[in-house]
């Protein structure tokens, strides 16, 4: 299942700085139906991210405040695509459960 999304990347308020982006409601929710009986760990989902030239294999987690699905941008990728904190970026968030 694939999703193409545009979102902006926020950073997990602490002194960690992860950075994130949300996976909409919509989205999220259609992946908690197809997937959520094969959630691994924390409810997390398999998933292969492209984001520009860059494509990774990783996690997305559900966050219970929004319902929908966060998920964590390595800082590699970042310094590899030039993306930073509030950037509003388009990426393909293909599902692997």
């Amino acid at each position: 299942m694939k999703f193409s999304i545009k979102e902006k990347i926020w950073l997990y308020p602490g002194m960690a700085a992860w950075h994130f982006l949300t996976v909409p409601k919509k989205e999220s929710e259609k992946i908690k139906k197809e997937f959520g009986a094969k959630k691994r760990g924390w409810g997390s989902v398999p998933v292969k991210v492209t984001l520009g030239k860059t494509s990774w294999n990783t996690s997305i987690f559900p966050d219970k405040q929004s319902g929908c699905y966060l998920l964590p941008l390595k800082a590699e990728v970042r310094r590899k695509e030039s993306v930073a904190h509030g950037d509003i970026i388009n990426f393909v968030l293909d599902v692997q459960g």
